[in-house]
């Protein structure tokens, strides 16, 4: 019980750069109270004392903010950072070396008897506030990013962002031309992701796109004129500028004409 004790204190020292020494990890990080507090109780329930497993799971989730169902399999060096919010039903399962954050729930979204509730295979990470749902597995070594929604299997050794989570991939050379037309017309687009399940993300990369493909017209255009002995003017485009727009009323005109009146010489 000792040895398993130190093993869960190690775990805590190493994930957690705030901890900084095992005697403050002991007395003041609930996570890891809900799991000395879930081994006793899942003891109980397989012994058949469920009743008490789960009074006592109740006193845990008083004390500490985290409500771990006595069935719950829960696997070695288990850490709980933060904790507060934190729900696992009852037929859930969790590897070894896992880790979650607070708010996450382990959830399941059927009424039905049996597996319910997700598994999670070694070295998962789960950020805070996520939501994994259902009888799903997620795969070893997975990253689960921040009040994400997860529905589906999930790979191992993957990222999965968004809601629904679907999985982080790396910049595509279709982004990195949405960024560029982006950055050279003034405009930023915050968080305009490929994975981002947003219509006016997917309205703004459509717009890029076709400026994109507007300017290769232009150039083709510019090209030919050139050729045709013409004179295509070579000045660049400036960025949009936000103050340009300051003053605007609602019908996109100057907010007042007496100062346009005031500038114009007096005509008596």
């Amino acid at each position: 019980m000792f040895a398993r004790l130190k093993e869960d204190i190690r775990c805590v020292m190493e994930r957690d750069p705030a901890a900084r020494n095992a005697f403050e990890v002991l007395t003041c990080y609930p996570g890891l109270h809900a799991i000395l507090f879930h081994r006793l109780n899942h003891w109980l329930w397989q012994h058949r004392l469920r009743w008490l497993a789960r009074f006592l799971g109740m006193i845990a989730r008083w004390l500490t903010g985290i409500e771990i169902h006595p069935g719950a399999r829960i696997g070695r060096r288990f850490f709980i950072d933060h904790g507060m919010g934190v729900v696992i039903g009852e037929t859930a399962e969790i590897g070894d070396d896992c880790t979650i954050y607070h708010g996450v729930t382990l959830g399941g979204t059927s009424w039905e008897k049996g597996k319910r509730h997700p598994t999670l295979e070694d070295n998962v990470v789960v950020g805070a506030g996520a939501k994994i749902l259902g009888p799903i597995r997620i795969g070893a070594g997975s990253r689960i990013g921040s009040n994400a929604v997860v529905v589906k299997d999930v790979p191992p050794g993957v990222t999965m962002v968004g809601v629904p989570a679907r999985q982080a991939v790396p910049r595509s050379d279709k982004q990195r031309q949405r960024e560029a037309v982006a950055e050279r017309i003034g405009f930023q687009a915050y968080g305009a992701t490929k994975d981002m399940a947003d219509p006016i993300v997917n309205a703004i990369n459509a717009l890029l796109d076709h400026i994109h493909l507007t300017d290769k017209r232009l150039e083709e255009m510019c090209r030919a004129i050139r050729q045709l002995g013409g004179q295509v003017s070579e000045g660049e485009h400036k960025g949009l500028d936000p103050c340009n727009f300051a003053g605007l009323n609602g019908n996109g005109s100057s907010g007042s004409t007496e100062s346009a009146q005031d500038e114009q010489p007096n005509q008596r």
